[in-house]
């Protein structure tokens, strides 16, 4: 994997998949290393992003590697008209790797084809979220002790989420069932249901998510993208389609865990944090050891 580019987590076989968790759980187990004193990390988030951002900053902080980039378009020459493909060769002087989120589908996928860096995908609109999706395995593999043969539920924005998109396609390998639960408007796309389809595994569609919780060991939970609708009335419809609470966790197996990308809005309530069920912020710390993997093994340390 060393040089290569991840943009989508089809870029990377189901064993260099594996590898790339068995990697990070040494480095959860030891998360300081020195191993990247000699490395230039640039984040390039042409788009807002707390936690990815943050994550991938701490990941190269704690292999000793120095971070460059911007975190919004609007810091960098962007502003004044600079295109992509300047900007990309430009940085690339500058740094041994890219990181970058860029709000139109397919950019990471040209940004890997101009660039003479590796570039790693931290979300491309609406299209996909690799990086996302090896910590969310990580995550489903330390809670389940497998990533074979378990239910998973989808719930809110199936159509215009990334994360789901890419975790989808990762799960195809692994004889998961789909529980997809989402208003009739924001349905998985029909590609990565097909993705499905050819992979020989079953997927299921709800409008109500009470029907799923007492028949799935994972339930991912996901925030109505309100920068994604381009009809606000669209947007309002919808907004408010999934809270899950506390008390509707009763009937759900022992060893269901719930999963969040992050941030949300108001699709979790508060009184759920406290559950031992509720597993977003440990899933959000996973993040930093899946990407201290992803930039040791693409530097070629590791």
């Amino acid at each position: 994997m060393k040089n290569r580019s991840l943009i989508s987590i089809n870029d990377f076989s189901k064993e260099e998949q594996i590898k790339i968790l068995n990697i990070a759980e040494g480095f959860e187990l030891q998360p300081t290393q020195n191993i990247l004193g000699d490395y230039v990390v640039a984040t390039l988030f042409f788009e807002p992003s707390t936690r990815t951002r943050l994550s991938f900053e701490s990941a190269a902080s704690r292999l000793g590697a120095k971070v460059i980039g911007f975190s919004s378009a609007a810091s960098s020459s962007v502003s004044k008209g600079e295109s992509l493909n300047d900007t990309i060769l430009t940085v690339s002087n500058y740094s041994d790797i890219i990181v970058m989120r860029h709000p139109v589908d397919g950019s990471a996928r040209y940004a890997s084809e101009v660039s003479p860096v590796p570039v790693i995908n931290a979300g491309d609109g609406a299209n996909q979220h690799p990086t996302q999706t090896l910590l969310d395995m990580y995550s489903i593999r330390k809670t389940q002790g497998t990533l074979d043969n378990l239910n998973i539920a989808f719930v809110g924005d199936l159509k215009y989420g990334r994360t789901v998109h890419s975790l989808t396609m990762a799960l195809t390998q692994y004889n998961t069932t789909f529980h997809l639960v989402s208003p009739t408007e924001l349905k998985l796309p029909s590609y990565v249901k097909r993705h499905i389809k050819e992979n020989n595994l079953s997927y299921y569609q709800y409008t109500d998510l009470m029907e799923v919780i007492p028949q799935v060991d994972i339930i991912y939970m996901t925030r109505i993208q309100k920068e994604r609708f381009s009809d606000p009335l669209e947007y309002e419809r919808v907004k408010n389609a999934y809270n899950l609470s506390n008390s509707m966790l009763a009937g759900s197996r022992d060893n269901m865990r719930i999963m969040h990308p992050l941030p949300r809005v108001n699709e979790i309530a508060a009184d759920v944090d406290a559950n031992p069920k509720a597993y977003y912020f440990q899933q959000a710390l996973n993040g930093v050891f899946v990407r201290q993997a992803l930039l040791a093994t693409i530097l070629g340390v590791k």
